[in-house]
């Protein structure tokens, strides 16, 4: 069975972060393990409190997987501090992992900073460069490219610019009012456009953690780079068109929708 590790935080209510990952990564047909960067206590309204995690416990546990369970592919979710990047940097580099997937977490759909600069710089010094593919939203990829996206064409100009001079492919989401659900993929210089349908579903909690740990399990199991976007994004639109509903604000995802069977059945 091929392996996934997740680096990222923990969310308490189960519809992001490394609680996402997981679930993604089983029902794409991989053993997950994950190495928390931080405790959250949060839900579908927002998030209350944050425990960050020490670079030291980090290390100790990228160095327990490594050392015991080596993963096939690896997934980067968000870290906040330059510190534990730094960690994750050097442990990648000296472990050699492979299929490097980073979800650039720098900034928020509505525009909110959500690493500190020093961090934000570490990221892009050490931790990108060491990716197979970032997979940004349009406002990181803004923050990446360091130009403003407002059509079709800026997006192809940002991705092109982003992955000649981080030497990885660019999946750059679509959303925020831009181009529907439709993301583009760069990829050995080359672009291809994904064509998605906005689907009437609030619940939308975790879909930038659960995309890019898709791509990740897909890269794990020998699938091509585009192939892994293609049925990563397929696997989301199925756990967005099941209409989960559950909670008071932007509810989680269905990431279980494809894997009803005897074990499922209620009583």
């Amino acid at each position: 069975m091929k392996t996934a590790l997740t680096i990222a935080g923990s969310d308490s209510s189960g519809g992001a972060g490394i609680q996402a990952d997981i679930k993604t990564m089983m029902a794409n047909g991989v053993y997950a393990m994950s190495a928390i960067t931080a405790l959250t206590a949060q839900n579908t309204m927002g998030v209350k409190s944050i425990l960050e995690a020490t670079p030291e416990f980090l290390q100790d546990q990228l160095d327990c997987i490594f050392t015991d369970i080596r993963p096939d592919a690896v997934k980067i979710g968000m870290v906040s501090s330059a510190g534990l990047i730094r960690v994750i940097a050097a442990r990648l580099k000296e472990y050699k992992a492979e299929h490097i997937v980073v979800d650039p977490v720098m900034v928020s759909t509505s525009g909110s900073r959500l690493i500190a600069r020093e961090a934000e710089a570490v990221l892009k010094e050490e931790l990108i460069p060491m990716a197979d593919i970032l997979t940004p939203n349009i406002p990181e990829a803004q923050v990446l490219a360091g130009c403003n996206i407002e059509s079709a064409e800026d997006m192809e100009r940002a991705a092109r610019i982003i992955g000649d001079a981080c030497g990885c492919a660019v999946l750059l989401k679509g959303g925020h009012q831009l181009n529907d659900a439709n993301d583009l993929l760069y990829h050995a210089g080359s672009f291809r456009w994904f064509a998605g349908k906005r689907i009437d579903n609030p619940n939308t909690h975790g879909t930038g953690c659960t995309l890019s740990s898709a791509i990740a399990a897909n890269l794990a199991k020998g699938f091509s780079m585009e192939e892994s976007v293609r049925r990563a994004k397929d696997y989301i639109s199925g756990a967005l068109g099941a209409m989960l509903d559950l909670g008071h604000g932007s509810g989680p995802m269905n990431h279980g929708f494809a894997m009803d069977g005897v074990y499922t059945e209620e009583a």
